[in-house]
């Protein structure tokens, strides 16, 4: 889906005044969906963009389908410039530590006075209370939102491998403010909306807690859990390779029993019913991994394709960029590195109209964008070379 017209949030403008993850996912879920989402960098460019490391795919899989504009937002002009783009904005985003914005002028406050309808999404560590105004991080609310406890073995608190809290509590950013538009469609009024990732965490653990309230008995870290089905893990093959398998319902073992030719276990009424096949869980496991190490990894799963049964095989990020069913419709995106190479990344997970959600704009290079977002503010081609040349905007 790629003509502009045709996506959801086509002629909605967008403000973005962010940098590192959390805030970014905002904007590049609201550009994926059709908005004109206006980037604002510093003259230098994003901090971002230089990230090495762990960091240096944060740009470009955070910032497609979006413009650049670079201003000093010290200055006078640089501010001016910023105010008149979100005067008739609909939305401002921004992911800065507690009361950056305030000292800019650009803080929900000062800013509904240029535009009542303006929807302004914060992005923070923390909703209200008193943690308020602590600086987090992703792994900040990992640790003490009791994600890191539930993903280490005990005693070993272990961080997720991804930046699953900042870019869920960017997700959490954007479902408040297509709320807040439809709201607006009624009221005429824009708010003020704000997403967190200490509670985000809080939110994606809260099974654990409702585990607790039902049983009273503490969630175990993941690594030490006593498991809800007697299969469910990771299995070594003939190859020493590795492949998941889950028998999750009664339906499922007997599908299972019959692929293997264990109808001895199927009428087993030992095994009949998941209760039963968890209880024991020690001696039938032995009997599985015997089984499933006789075949070679692509074996298994060719057979466990026809069972229904949920399987996987053991990959890493970057298996994913040659993987068939990802690149069989529009699952991943061609985007341009900032050396020119191609590189290919995940689109929104999503369908609409039966299509995936494609690219309109690649990453934008450091104000690539600020010559034409200018003019489109009204300012000639003298005005804005002089602007560049005293270093208030920076042009691509």
């Amino acid at each position: 889906m790629t003509d502009n017209q045709q996506l959801p949030l086509a002629g909605i403008k967008v403000i973005e005044f962010t940098h590192m993850v959390m805030g970014p996912t905002v904007g590049v879920m609201l550009g994926d969906l059709g908005a004109d989402v206006i980037k604002i960098e510093p003259t230098k460019g994003d901090n971002t963009r230089r990230l090495v490391g762990s960091g240096s795919g944060y740009f470009p899989m955070y910032n497609r389908n979006k413009r650049s504009i670079c201003l000093d937002m010290k200055s006078a002009e640089g501010k001016d410039i910023a105010y008149k783009l979100i005067a008739d904005a609909d939305i401002v985003i921004e992911n800065f530590r507690p009361g950056a914005m305030q000292k800019l002028g650009f803080d929900y406050d000062s800013l509904r006075k240029i535009n009542e309808r303006l929807i302004y999404c914060s992005e923070k560590g923390f909703l209200k209370g008193p943690y308020e105004e602590r600086t987090a991080l992703d792994e900040v609310a990992q640790m003490m939102g009791g994600l890191a406890y539930m993903t280490g073995p005990p005693g070993r608190p272990l961080r997720a491998g991804a930046s699953v809290i900042d870019v869920t509590g960017g997700m959490f950013g954007v479902i408040a403010i297509l709320a807040a538009i439809e709201e607006r469609h009624r009221t005429g009024k824009g708010q003020y909306v704000k997403s967190s990732l200490y509670e985000t965490t809080a939110y994606l653990v809260g099974q654990h807690m409702a585990q607790y309230a039902v049983t009273g008995t503490p969630a175990q870290p993941m690594p030490a859990r006593i498991s809800s089905w007697a299969i469910y893990d990771v299995f070594e093959t003939a190859d020493d390779d590795n492949v998941f398998v889950g028998v999750v319902s009664d339906t499922q073992w007997v599908a299972f029993c019959e692929a293997f030719g264990l109808p001895e276990m199927a009428d087993n009424a030992d095994y009949a019913t998941n209760p039963e096949r968890v209880k024991r869980r020690d001696s039938l496991m032995p009997t599985v991994r015997a089984l499933f190490r006789q075949f070679t990894k692509t074996e298994l799963m060719t057979k466990l394709e026809t069972t229904g049964l949920p399987f996987a095989p053991i990959a890493k990020p970057q298996d994913l960029i040659d993987d068939p069913h990802l690149n069989a419709e529009g699952g991943l995106i061609e985007v341009t590195l900032e050396d020119g190479q191609k590189a290919k990344l995940p689109a929104l997970p999503i369908e609409m109209k039966g299509q995936r959600l494609a690219l309109r704009s690649d990453l934008p290079q450091i104000g690539e964008h600020t010559s034409d977002v200018l003019a489109e503010l009204g300012y000639d081609d003298e005005t804005i070379a002089a602007m560049a040349n005293e270093g208030k905007i920076r042009l691509g």
